[in-house]
C-alpha cells in the first residue's frame, strides 16, 4: 500500500485509544467557532473572529484530553488582523503553559472544524516542535467507531516549552507580492470556489477574489466520502499535482485568516513538500489593500 512520505505526523483512532494512559502523552481538542454568522458580522471589514469552541470540549471529549484556546491564547492581539501568529514568547507560555514540553508526544483534533488542529499544529511546526500529529478522523471517527467519550474536563500541569524558531514557515504580504512574478511560487488559494470566484455575495474580505495567479483547493476537498478523514495518498497526491505543486520550488498557502490554510499547509507537509508557508494575513489582509492587485476568475 501507498502511503504518505510523512506519515508520522497522522494518529490512528485505535492507536490513541492503546496509548491513552501515556504519561508523556498530551491530547488536545483545538475547538473553537466562528462569531455568530449574521449579515452585519459578515459586513465588517474582518468578518472572521473567531471565539473558543471550549463548549463543545466539555460536552464531549476524548478521555484526558484538554482543551487548547487558540483565538484566545495563541493569537496576537496587537492588530486587527483576526488570526495572526503571536509572538515566540507569548506562543511559547501559552504552549507550556497548557502543558507542553519539548519532549511531549502532542495528539491534536478538533470537535468543531478539523482546521483548528491543523492551525495549533503549525504553530508548533514553527517553533521547532517536531512531537505533533493530527489525530485522523478527529472526535467524529472517535465517536463513530463507539470509543470511549468524557465530559469531564482536564487539564495538564505546566511545563517547560522551549521554542526553536524556524524561519519562512509563515509568509507575510510582502513574501505574497514577491511570489506574483516568481513562477517557482505556487500560491494555493484553501477557501470555497465562490470565495475564490468572487461569486459569493456576503463573505468578502474588502473585496472580492483572490489573489492573482493562486489556484483553488478547498481544503474541504482534502477529505474523503466520510468527510473526516484524510484522502488515500495517490489521491490527496493528485489533487494537489494537478495544481502544479510537484513543478513548484515552493507553495504558500492562504485563506480568509490563515486557518483553513494550514489544512492544505498540512497535507502538503504530509505529501512530503518541505517548502510550503502560510500566508498568515492571509484575504483579511491583502483584500483590505487596495494597493494590492485581486482577481475574479
Amino acid at each position: 500500500m501507498i502511503n504518505y512520505p510523512r506519515a508520522e505526523l497522522l494518529a490512528d483512532t485505535q492507536w490513541l485509544e492503546d496509548t491513552l494512559n501515556s504519561p508523556k502523552l498530551r491530547i488536545f481538542d483545538c475547538a473553537a467557532e466562528p462569531a455568530p454568522n449574521s449579515d452585519e458580522m459578515l459586513r465588517k471589514k474582518y468578518p472572521l473572529k473567531p471565539r473558543s469552541g471550549r463548549g463543545h470540549y466539555e460536552t464531549a471529549h476524548i478521555p484526558g484530553a484538554s482543551h487548547i484556546d487558540i483565538p484566545g491564547d495563541l493569537t496576537d492581539k496587537s492588530t486587527e488582523l483576526p488570526m495572526m501568529m503571536p509572538s515566540t514568547e507569548k506562543a511559547a507560555e501559552a504552549i507550556g503553559g497548557a502543558g507542553i514540553s519539548n519532549d511531549s508526544t502532542v495528539v491534536l483534533y478538533s470537535s468543531t472544524n478539523p482546521m483548528w488542529a491543523t492551525r495549533f499544529w503549525w504553530i508548533l511546526h514553527s517553533l521547532g516542535f517536531n512531537r505533533a500529529v493530527i489525530l485522523d478522523g478527529g472526535l467524529t471517527k472517535w465517536r463513530a467507531e463507539e470509543r470511549p467519550i468524557s465530559s469531564t474536563p482536564s487539564s495538564y500541569a505546566p511545563a517547560k516549552f522551549d521554542p526553536v524558531p524556524r524561519q519562512d514557515v509563515f509568509a507575510n504580504k510582502t513574501d505574497v507580492r514577491a511570489a506574483l512574478d516568481d513562477e517557482s511560487t505556487l500560491l494555493i488559494h484553501a477557501l470555497t470556489p465562490s470565495v475564490f470566484d468572487g461569486s459569493n455575495d456576503k463573505l468578502i474580505f474588502g473585496r472580492r477574489g483572490h489573489i492573482p495567479g493562486s489556484i483553488n483547493i478547498p481544503s474541504a476537498a482534502l477529505y474523503g466520502a466520510d468527510e473526516c478523514t484524510y484522502l488515500p495518498p495517490a489521491d490527496m497526491h493528485r489533487l494537489f499535482a494537478k495544481g502544479g505543486s510537484e513543478l513548484a520550488e515552493r507553495i504558500v498557502t492562504y485563506c480568509g485568516g490563515g486557518v483553513n490554510a494550514t489544512n492544505n499547509a498540512f497535507a502538503l507537509t504530509l505529501l512530503g513538500h518541505d517548502n510550503v508557508a502560510v500566508y498568515d494575513g492571509s484575504m483579511s489582509e491583502w483584500g483590505n489593500d487596495p494597493a494590492l492587485p485581486i482577481v475574479t476568475d
